[in-house]
C-alpha cells in the first residue's frame, strides 16, 4: 500500500512537471525549456531521495516519508516558480521602460515637427511683408502674432521684426493711405505683445529708431530698454503708465501733436537730449528712478 502512495505521487509530481513543461515550449522559451526539465529531474530526484532515506528507518512510516519527500521536492518547483515569476517581473519592468522611452521619443519628434512648422511659419511671414498688397502685409503680420503667442520664446524676435518694419522710411501723405493702416496694424500689435505694467518679467526691448508712428498706444506696459532715437511721433501718442525697466532713449525725437507721459516709471537711464515737443506733454507723476538729462530739449508748447 505505501509502494503504492510512493508511486502515485511520482505519477501526479511529473505529470505537473509536464504539463508545465509543454506550457513552456509552447511558448517557444528554450532556455526555459531546459530549466524546468532541470528542475522536474530535481523535484524527482529529492523525492525519491527523500522517502528512501526515510524508508531506511526501522518501523519507518511510509505515508510520513511520501509526504516528507514531496514537500522537499515541492520546495523546488515552488523556488522555481518563484524564481520564474521574478523574472517575468524584471521582463515586464524593461518592457514598460522601452515603452515609456518610445513614448518620450514621439513626444520629442512632435515637438520637433511644430518647432519645424513654427520656423517655416515665421519665415514666410517675414517673406510676406514685401508683398505689395497692404492686405498680405496685415495678414503676415497678424500670423507673427499669433506664432509670438503660441510661442512665447518668439515674442523678442516678432517684436524685432515688428519694430524693423516701422524703421522703414515712410513718406506721409496728409490724408493718408493703406500704408498707413498696415503701420497702425503693426504698432496695435507690439502694443498687444508686451505684458502689463505689474508684470515682473521677463522685459521685452523695442528698437523703434527713427520711425514714423501716429497713434501710437503704449499705456500701461511694462517694456524692457526703449529706444526711440530720431523718432517721429504724430498726431497724438500715449505712454501713460508705463514702465521702462531698462534704459529709454528719446535722444533727437520729435513729438508733432499730443504726448501722454503722465504716471510713467523710468527705472534706468532716461535721455531727451534735444528732443522736440512741438506739440502739448504730459508728464504728472511721472518718476525718474535713474540718471535723466533734457539737455538741448525744446518744449513748443505747454507741458503738465
Amino acid at each position: 500500500m505505501g509502494l503504492g502512495f510512493l508511486i502515485s505521487g511520482l505519477v501526479v509530481l511529473a505529470a505537473g512537471a509536464a504539463i508545465g513543461l509543454g506550457s513552456v515550449i509552447g511558448r517557444g522559451a528554450p532556455r526555459e525549456r531546459w530549466w524546468l526539465l532541470a528542475v522536474v529531474l530535481i523535484s524527482v530526484g529529492l523525492l525519491g531521495t527523500v522517502c528512501g532515506w526515510l524508508l531506511t528507518e526501522p518501523n519507518a512510516n511510509r505515508g510520513e516519508a511520501l509526504k516528507t519527500g514531496g514537500l522537499a521536492g515541492g520546495a523546488v518547483v515552488a523556488l522555481y516558480a518563484l524564481w520564474l515569476n521574478d523574472r517575468r517581473r524584471r521582463v515586464e519592468e524593461r518592457r514598460q521602460d522601452i515603452e515609456r522611452k518610445r513614448h518620450d521619443l514621439e513626444s520629442d519628434r512632435t515637438e520637433f515637427d511644430r518647432e519645424r512648422v513654427a520656423d517655416e511659419r515665421f519665415a514666410r511671414a517675414v517673406e510676406l511683408l514685401g508683398n505689395s498688397a497692404d492686405q498680405v502685409r496685415i495678414g503676415a503680420l497678424h500670423v507673427l502674432h499669433g506664432l509670438a503667442r503660441s510661442r512665447p520664446y518668439y515674442t523678442q524676435t516678432v517684436l524685432d521684426v515688428l519694430c524693423s518694419y516701422l524703421r522703414i522710411p515712410y513718406q506721409r501723405t496728409p490724408d493718408g493711405d493703406s500704408e498707413a493702416q498696415v503701420r497702425k496694424t503693426a504698432q496695435s500689435l507690439i502694443s498687444a505683445l508686451l505684458p502689463p505694467a505689474d508684470h515682473p518679467g521677463p522685459h521685452f526691448d523695442l528698437d523703434l529708431t527713427g520711425a514714423d508712428l501716429e497713434y501710437f498706444d503704449l499705456s500701461g506696459r511694462a517694456i524692457g530698454t526703449l529706444t526711440l532715437r530720431w523718432a517721429h511721433l504724430h498726431r497724438s501718442n500715449a505712454l501713460w503708465g508705463t514702465q521702462i525697466h531698462g534704459n529709454a532713449w528719446f535722444t533727437k525725437a520729435v513729438s508733432h501733436g499730443m504726448l501722454h507721459a503722465n504716471d510713467m516709471v523710468f527705472h534706468q537711464r532716461a535721455w531727451f537730449a534735444g528732443a522736440r515737443f512741438e506739440g502739448p506733454m504730459r508728464v504728472a507723476n511721472t518718476q525718474f528712478l535713474g540718471p535723466t538729462t533734457f539737455q538741448g530739449a525744446r518744449f513748443l508748447e505747454w507741458v503738465r
